[in-house]
């Protein structure tokens, strides 16, 4: 079904830096893809990534160097050089993981276990977000627009001075919730009053109008409601957001997804899933009355589900998705003039990142293209039957069980072609493995490297070597 274009507002594209952080030669070339694509904001979720100064140095990210001032600020000034937004995004309640993680900040956790939210009653809280923020602010000359997230505050109310504060008549876990994000907006306003604030609204979703219309929030914040799923429900995201209009919050976002919401360690991006996302919003944003104003949309890149979980998929592998979410918008459906437009511009053959061939030179507009290729080609071969489940074949079970291997019986003949069949499929791998590797330190720091190979291969690899071996050590036992 073909609805109207996304209205007018902006088309931002988040960049997730919390994991596999782009070197900055790699996220100026991806700049400038976005901006050939008709992006014209970006939301820039710097994490440990951003150069934190004095106390705050302890959030700086460890496993490679924080981006530098001057960085940070070349990125932004290329952005706008190419009529982009900047809109940093720093979390003030939950997803705090890559501050509370640290010992000296453990005592501001809401409960000892949750590493992700903040304790709402410290006052010292506060001020660690309002100082995460003044740093932020300070190295966005000009920033007009702040998303403060507030998303997934898990474990709320579940300490011990939330339950406190909960025995008191009529107090109740959304006030709580609403009372520090009031709070945390005031401050900003009362220090840069012009700034326009967003943050996230799944923890709102379930209050009345009359509680919303009741927190101080109105007039304060701008909702940004997030749905990912290829089948999203329009009519309940459409009564959503007519519930925040009429609660006294016209000024809305929309959030979708073009990679990191299809599972936690997804590898390869499959873009018709984010496709379907966003005709699906496109069907929202026909259906809302005229009172609900728009503001735009933020096409999320989730590069992990938090801060301490595994690598979604890197980029290169999501721009042929992102292209086609960007058409979709633009064109109201992905039609055969949206395809051509995606396939034309980015030099493939296909949309889908595990069909597409060359088309073109290399120098066409694909930053990043080698790599999305190299990992493809990886990634069959490590979801292969043949080598997923080695240890499941009939030869293996059939000559080399466990039982074989505790009691180091086999027959050697048998036993060396197992063996020599894993030995091969080790060879192959590496051999991916080593193009893959040498193509992503281009893009990505070592850190970032290391971690997608433990993550995706060592954990197929293992298998293989423990048996070749195993077979080593029993066949020792049995051959003269």
């Amino acid at each position: 079904m073909k609805c109207p274009p996304w209205p007018k507002g902006k088309k931002v594209v988040h960049l997730d830096l919390k994991g596999a952080p782009p070197r900055v030669e790699y996220l100026h070339r991806l700049i400038e893809f976005f901006s050939q694509l008709g992006v014209d904001g970006l939301l820039v979720e710097y994490e440990d990534m951003f150069p934190y100064e004095g106390e705050l140095k302890l959030l700086q990210a460890t496993a490679q160097p924080a981006y530098s001032q001057e960085e940070v600020l070349s990125m932004q000034e290329l952005a706008r050089s190419k009529g982009m937004e900047v809109i940093p995004l720093v979390q003030t309640f939950g997803h705090m993981e890559f501050v509370l993680k640290h010992r000296s900040m453990w005592h501001l956790r809401e409960t000892s276990h949750c590493v992700g939210t903040l304790n709402p009653h410290r006052e010292e809280g506060v001020k660690l977000v309002m100082e995460m923020l003044r740093q932020v602010v300070e190295l966005h000359p000009g920033l007009n627009t702040l998303h403060i997230g507030a998303d997934e505050v898990y474990m709320l109310g579940e300490g011990e001075e939330s339950k406190l504060w909960l025995t008191s008549p009529g107090h109740t876990v959304e006030q709580l919730f609403l009372s520090h994000v009031t709070k945390v907006a005031k401050a900003i306003k009362k220090v840069w009053s012009h700034i326009t604030i967003i943050m996230w609204d799944d923890m709102m979703r379930g209050m009345s109008q009359e509680t919303l219309k009741a927190s101080g929030l109105v007039g304060l914040i701008q909702p940004m409601l997030w749905d990912y799923t290829p089948n999203l429900d329009v009519d309940k995201t459409v009564s959503l957001l007519q519930k925040y209009c009429s609660a006294g919050m016209a000024d809305v976002w929309a959030a979708s997804s073009f990679k990191g919401s299809t599972s936690v360690y997804t590898c390869v991006t499959c873009t018709q899933r984010h496709v379907d996302n966003h005709l699906q919003w496109l069907k929202v944003a026909a259906s809302l009355s005229p009172s609900v104003n728009l503001k735009g949309i933020a096409i999320t890149g989730w590069q992990r589900y938090d801060h301490l979980s595994v690598l979604c998929e890197l980029m290169p592998v999501a721009l042929p998705s992102l292209a086609a979410c960007l058409q979709t918008l633009l064109h109201g459906q992905f039609c055969a003039e949206a395809h051509s437009k995606v396939t034309e511009v980015l030099g493939i053959s296909a949309v889908e990142v595990e069909a597409m061939e060359r088309t073109s030179a290399a120098n066409s507009l694909f930053p990043g293209r080698r790599l999305a290729e190299l990992i493809v080609e990886l990634n069959s071969l490590l979801n292969s039957e043949d080598i997923r489940f080695f240890e499941s074949n009939m030869f293996v079970r059939g000559w080399f069980s466990p039982y074989h291997r505790q009691r180091r019986i086999v027959t050697p003949l048998m036993a060396m072609q197992i063996r020599n069949q894993a030995a091969t499929y080790l060879v192959m791998l590496q051999q991916k493995v080593e193009a893959v590797k040498e193509e992503m330190v281009h893009l990505y720091p070592e850190s970032t490297a290391q971690e997608w190979i433990e993550e995706h291969v060592s954990t197929v690899m293992a298998p293989l070597q423990r048996i070749t071996e195993d077979i080593g050590a029993c066949v020792k036992e049995m051959v003269p």
